[in-house]
């Protein structure tokens, strides 16, 4: 899985065509999708007009909140893959654990099914807590690949990273430039961008980078698409680190997945 990846969060169905096409051909190989974003058939229409081989391209999508359950997430599975229009994805995610229902569970049995199958080459969750990890590592023994969660300098998730890490579970980072929230003007970003000659986006990125995260930013500017993958040749010094580490405020730009849904 490529360690920056291209986001199509809130791109319309008939926009995410050219959006995906743009990104593909600027380098991005990994797209992230969901059922909820609805725009899984433009975003599959790309990929497969791209050109690229398909062993080159690493395609992720998620079940909607609406279809948990075991038989329900089997067949919202097949129907993900037909708008995609794919014969499998790399990553299928639950999108969010939805504690309320108590379906998670059943769902993660059906996506373990499905990769057995062969048609996800790996299964994650999206926005899970260390109680929702545990209880699906104590009821089925299956460790998710990837949990993607609200990840950016106001919100680091220091103890869910490492809850991740300990047992070989990638964290993934949505919203990672925090989506407005104020971290793009902060000084401390700024100084460390005119420092390196970069963007406080690039700044960002590269500090999710450095971290470890999986990076998943989204944008439909050609020029910042093209500038969130140029995070490669330049490195934050343990200074810029330091500096970054003290934005945490603990605060969401999204939902909290103990509640939501």
């Amino acid at each position: 899985m490529p360690q920056l990846g291209f986001g199509v969060y809130q791109v319309p169905d008939d926009e995410a065509a050219a959006t995906v096409s743009a990104a593909l051909a600027v380098g991005y190989r990994s797209v992230d999708t969901a059922a909820l974003y609805g725009n899984e058939g433009g975003t599959g229409k790309a990929l497969r007009e791209s050109g690229i081989p398909r062993e080159e391209l690493f395609v992720t999508t998620k079940l909607g909140n609406a279809d948990q359950g075991h038989d329900v997430a089997l067949r919202a599975f097949d129907d993900s893959l037909e708008r995609l229009g794919l014969d499998y994805v790399d990553l299928y995610l639950i999108h969010w654990p939805v504690p309320a229902k108590d379906l998670y569970a059943q769902t993660w049995r059906a996506l373990g099914e499905i990769h057995h199958g062969g048609r996800a080459r790996a299964v994650g969750v999206s926005n899970f807590e260390p109680e929702h990890l545990t209880r699906l590592l104590e009821e089925t023994g299956v460790v998710p690949a990837v949990n993607q969660i609200e990840l950016h300098p106001r919100l680091q998730q220091p103890g869910l990273r490492a809850f991740d890490a300990e047992r070989g579970v990638v964290t993934e980072a949505w919203s990672p430039l925090g989506r407005g929230n104020g971290v793009l003007d902060d000084p401390v970003v700024r100084k460390a961008a005119a420092k390196h000659g970069k963007s406080p986006a690039q700044v960002v990125l590269r500090w999710h980078i450095q971290l470890g995260n999986v990076v998943i930013p989204k944008s439909v500017t050609p020029s910042r698409v093209r500038e969130n993958l140029d995070v490669f040749d330049f490195e934050l010094d343990d200074d810029d680190l330091r500096e970054i580490q003290r934005l945490e405020t603990g605060t969401r730009v999204g939902p909290d997945p103990h509640t939501f849904g």
